[in-house]
């Protein structure tokens, strides 16, 4: 599958529309809540749909703050601005943005030699190795002492490790699917800024409730100012707070708290140094984990943890003491997460978008990811003019299979941890509260048989590539004991590693500086043959 094809499901062709569209069910939509979610949403139904004549309003509310817990993101998200005709050099000086070739994952695993990992974003060179790879990792599951650590295969990987940026020159022509670190704050009004000139309609007011129809569905919704705003259709992206999904509408919701313990955070900055990374750095603590951030102004750092486990003051002050900030005057920002879904996102004539929808830790950065799919899905049904109870039926179906796949691959990072220092660790580890499907996937792991069909297929482990699950279960070393392999095979170990060394080497050597990248943003490449395979 290319990129262009998965970008066309995420956002929809940009030709070939019905030049003479039926009219749309819905002429007016607001949207309850800024921040992020609330102004991403604005600007890709304002895209699909100002040109039909769609009145989109936002209201947000002049008291309420943003969290802005994610300073990461996915590759999607330049896909969302590539969508929007947004340059890079446009958008990320102005939210302190650097690129982000991946995620190193620290001490989650006690595995000699498998300490640490990188797990990369897709590359057009990943072509010309991801064969050895997958090779190489079936036969050391099957006993064979040969090379198997993902870092060994990807140049994402080196590019982080000699801190470049995923941009080749002009001279090579091979892509990175990359993503990138932000001010989640500074994109906020980024984005608002562009939606206004967009067409977006803007308010400054605070919700209190809505008000309900004689079927149940949103008629308005009150503010503190004593206006009552009605619309055909809502938009809750009012955080976790629900104002309209949850506290109005009363929408089911699915706790993952069984699955994932992590329910808290606290976020420390601290000073950039003279290099930038192009990584985002998951090193594992004693009830959790903490992230590193690099912005161009400065690290983002926190900690995210289970209060099952430890209070918030232990969090703080273990990440303090992380970064040598024990006696330092800096302000701790302590955070409570909600882990899960609701059961129907599209619940009557309302959507919930972002942490209204529902939220899993942002150990992969997935929340603007979900943000994104959930608006761009809606526009294709409401295109469609369908907005009947099958449809969202099929909506719902198709947003909650996509949760259900990432909490599984999150999943995966915890219970396949080898740590035994704290309770914390141990209990993720011996965790039974799995989905059938990753049961079945450990299964065909641990029994040497190859996991590339059911994934490609996406069978097993849903929303995920077959090199992201290789990566994983590579990376966190399970494989046989060290001592307990044998000599490979002729067939087993027919792949050169010096040879994959070399083209990674020569290759990495057409990526600049990360510092110097930032410093000379280039024009996106618009050329259609550089497309992105994932196995």
């Amino acid at each position: 599958m290319t990129t262009a094809t998965l970008f066309n499901q995420t956002y929809g062709p940009t030709t070939g529309r019905n030049p003479h569209p039926a009219p749309l069910p819905v002429r007016s939509v607001v949207i309850v809540g800024g921040g992020t979610a609330g102004w991403m949403t604005a600007l890709i139904l304002a895209r699909s749909l100002n040109e039909r004549g769609v009145e989109i309003t936002l209201l947000e509310s002049p008291t309420v703050g943003i969290i802005g817990v994610g300073e990461g993101s996915t590759p999607w998200l330049r896909g969302f601005f590539d969508s929007l005709g947004i340059e890079e050099a446009e958008w990320m000086p102005a939210c302190h943005a650097t690129y982000k070739c991946g995620i190193a994952f620290e001490g989650w695993s006690s595995k000699p030699g498998f300490e640490r990992y990188f797990h990369p974003f897709a590359s057009m060179l990943d072509n010309l190795t991801m064969k050895q790879f997958v090779h190489n990792v079936e036969a050391r599951v099957n006993g064979a002492r040969v090379d198997a650590h993902p870092d060994h295969f990807f140049i994402a990987a080196r590019l982080a490790a000699q801190r470049r940026a995923p941009k080749a020159r002009d001279t090579f022509p091979f892509d990175i699917w990359h993503g990138y670190h932000f001010d989640a704050v500074l994109l906020g009004q980024f984005l608002h800024k562009q939606a206004l000139e967009r067409g977006v309609r803007y308010q400054s007011c605070h919700v209190t409730h809505a008000n309900l129809d004689s079927s149940g569905a949103i008629a308005s919704v009150y503010t503190q100012e004593g206006e009552t705003i009605a619309a055909d259709f809502f938009v809750d992206c009012t955080g976790f707070a629900g104002l309209l999904i949850d506290k109005a509408l009363h929408t089911p919701y699915v706790s993952f708290a069984s699955n994932l313990f992590n329910d808290a955070a606290v976020a420390l900055p601290t000073p950039l140094g003279d290099a930038i990374p192009s990584e985002t750095v998951s090193i594992a603590m004693q009830h959790g984990w903490a992230w590193r951030i690099p912005l161009t102004s400065r690290f983002g750092n926190g900690y995210v943890y289970s209060s099952q486990f430890c209070s918030a003051d232990q969090a703080e002050t273990e990440l303090r003491r992380d970064l040598g900030l024990l006696e330092a005057d800096v302000a701790a920002r302590h955070l409570k997460m909600k882990i899960g879904r609701v059961t129907r996102h599209w619940n009557r004539n309302c959507l919930a978008v972002g942490l209204s929808q529902g939220f899993i830790e942002p150990l992969e950065a997935t929340a603007l990811l979900f943000i994104q799919q959930t608006a761009a899905q809606f526009v294709e049904f409401l295109e469609q003019g369908d907005v009947s109870e099958a449809a969202q039926e099929r909506f719902n179906a198709r947003v909650n299979e996509h949760f259900e796949g990432t909490r599984d691959y999150i999943v995966t990072h915890y219970k396949t941890n080898t740590r035994q220092d704290t309770e914390y660790w141990r209990a993720n580890a011996a965790n039974l509260n799995l989905s059938d499907d990753l049961k079945q996937l450990y299964s065909l792991w641990m029994a040497g048989k190859s996991i590339a069909p059911a994934v490609r297929q996406q069978a097993l482990g849903k929303g995920y590539p077959v090199f992201s699950w290789y990566s994983i279960m590579a990376g966190m070393g399970i494989f046989p004991d060290a001592q307990q392999l044998r000599e490979p095979s002729a067939e087993e170990a027919r792949f050169s590693m010096a040879e994959i060394d070399n083209l990674l080497s020569r290759s990495c050597a057409n990526y600049p500086n990360h510092r110097e990248a930032l410093t000379h943003i280039a024009p996106r490449r618009t050329d259609p043959s550089l497309q992105i395979y994932f196995w």
